[in-house]
């Protein structure tokens, strides 16, 4: 079937209605019409598809979406935590997001070679306090109703709650929540019992093609770097966690001067400061984390290949992409790549990527690649599988796209195009009380200014040609790309 023409005045919500209003109606048709439509020559049908589609007038008059952003409060606990607060009275709820720049890229400074010390900390603080076994612990949770978990990246850890918002649910759940940051027992029988679970789900992960595509490319992208290691630890290094590397984890790195403390939902700004101290005044004051170094970019490609017996090879491949920063410039430079990457790689079906390795070559049911800024330099990657006797030509098919791409540049319908997909989608990142939490997190967290949000709109609208394909050519180098691929070995392939 040959593309629809849209009209290009159109939103792409817009075109999604028009779509299914032709949908409709050709589904509306007699059964006579229908049939004497299908009766036409071939000439007829050809110059049928290619005509412009007629405009709804309808849509053309419809006005633009009200977008009203959430308004930030901005205040210190006693303790100095930095809070972030949204009121929202939508449900009787609050979420916490408690962040302690603490994550697996830490685990080192502990001890060397500690990989997975952070994830099991994270783990075992909801596994029992000095006053509480795992049983009860549980059991006042779910008394509660409460939501509570802890979880631990690379670059930090999470203490996530949910609550009802009126005092005779939200006190305790603070008071329980303070008592599992400052009392863990990290209990030593709970400790084995949970690293021989967490090897038994590492030897599966050696079967997950994409866990063992993943963990290779971090390793080759950081080297030495705090990133290289995956969160969860190794099968070598896990059975080597104790109950002090837990303790002096927590003691070093879950402290006041290490948080950022974002809530959202049914209290008044009052409230909120006295939740916020609440939480936060047992916390030991400690110090800040050191900056985590910048990993050595790869001066040249580098292609690894894992052996593995499956019908499919699985491939990742990218570079060192960009640092979070709040940097006015800079904001704008990852909106403008933000553009050129939807267009590039995006994962939709009007991506390049997709457009040719998929839907052209038929190598891929899908294929996509995006940047994690993180503390020190996050990855670019692009992922996707592929048939066996297919992959040396898909990765081939991919980088040629990639650099075509590059030199021939994106045009300016399809940066119209997505700039209103863009615009159209940012409002569902924060729709709900959890998506709020969790954007405001991130950004308390990465000491984001407030604009990062309030003027993503207006960083799109100054979105241009130029800037789209110089952001592009500045930021991919697929010269510098690592290659991991994962199946049968070829003859093209070497380990």
């Amino acid at each position: 079937m040959s593309k629809q023409s849209y009209p290009h005045h159109l939103s792409t919500r817009a075109r999604l209605l028009y779509s299914s209003l032709l949908i409709t109606a050709a589904f509306s048709l007699p059964m006579g019409a229908q049939a004497e439509s299908h009766s036409s020559s071939d000439d007829n049908l050809v110059a049928d598809t290619n005509a412009p589609l007629p405009q709804l007038s309808s849509l053309a008059d419809s006005q633009e979406l009200t977008l009203t952003l959430p308004t930030i409060h901005h205040f210190e606990t006693k303790s100095g935590v930095k809070v972030a607060f949204v009121q929202s009275d939508t449900l009787p709820i609050v979420d916490i997001d408690l962040r302690f720049n603490a994550g697996s890229a830490r685990d080192s400074d502990i001890r060397p070679q500690g990989f997975g010390i952070a994830n099991m900390t994270a783990m075992m603080l909801t596994q029992g306090t000095k006053t509480l076994s795992e049983d009860d612990f549980t059991r006042q949770v779910e008394t509660l109703g409460m939501e509570l978990s802890s979880r631990a990246f690379k670059d930090m850890f999470i203490i996530s709650l949910r609550s009802l918002s009126d005092s005779e649910h939200l006190k305790p759940a603070i008071l329980l929540t303070q008592q599992m940051l400052t009392s863990p027992t990290f209990d030593k029988a709970t400790l084995e019992r949970n690293k021989a679970r967490l090897l038994v789900g590492l030897q599966q992960q050696q079967q997950i093609p994409a866990h063992l595509a993943g963990v290779a490319f971090s390793q080759a992208l950081y080297g030495e770097h705090p990133y290289a290691h995956p969160s969860s630890g190794t099968l070598s290094t896990v059975p080597s966690l104790t109950q002090d590397d837990l303790i002096a984890f927590k003691n070093r790195y879950l402290t006041a001067a290490n948080a950022t403390l974002a809530i959202t939902g049914n209290l008044s700004l009052t409230e909120a400061k006295a939740v916020s101290d609440s939480l936060t005044e047992s916390l030991p004051q400690g110090s800040p984390a050191p900056r985590l170094p910048d990993p050595k970019p790869l001066i040249s490609t580098q292609h690894i290949h894992i052996p593995f017996d499956s019908t499919q090879t699985t491939i990742i491949m990218g570079q060192l992409g960009d640092k979070r920063s709040g940097n006015t410039k800079e904001l704008q430079a990852e909106t403008n790549f933000a553009v050129g990457n939807e267009i590039l790689a995006g994962g939709d079906f009007n991506a390049k990527l997709m457009t040719e390795i998929r839907k052209n070559l038929g190598y891929t049911y899908g294929i996509s690649g995006g940047m994690t800024p993180m503390q020190a330099s996050g990855p670019y990657q692009i992922s996707f599988s592929t048939r066996n006797d297919k992959a040396d030509a898909a990765v081939k098919a991919t980088l040629k796209t990639i650099d075509s791409t590059r030199a021939l540049g994106v045009s300016q319908d399809e940066i119209n195009l997505t700039k209103d997909n863009l615009k159209n989608s940012f409002p569902m990142s924060f729709a709900s009380n959890a998506g709020i939490n969790g954007l405001l997190g991130m950004m308390n967290f990465y000491q984001l200014p407030d604009s990062y949000l309030t003027d993503y709109l207006s960083r799109l609208d100054k979105v241009d040609l130029q800037s789209v394909n110089a952001s592009l050519r500045q930021k991919i180098n697929p010269d510098k790309f690592v290659i991991v691929t994962v199946g049968p070995e070829s003859k093209n392939q070497k380990q």
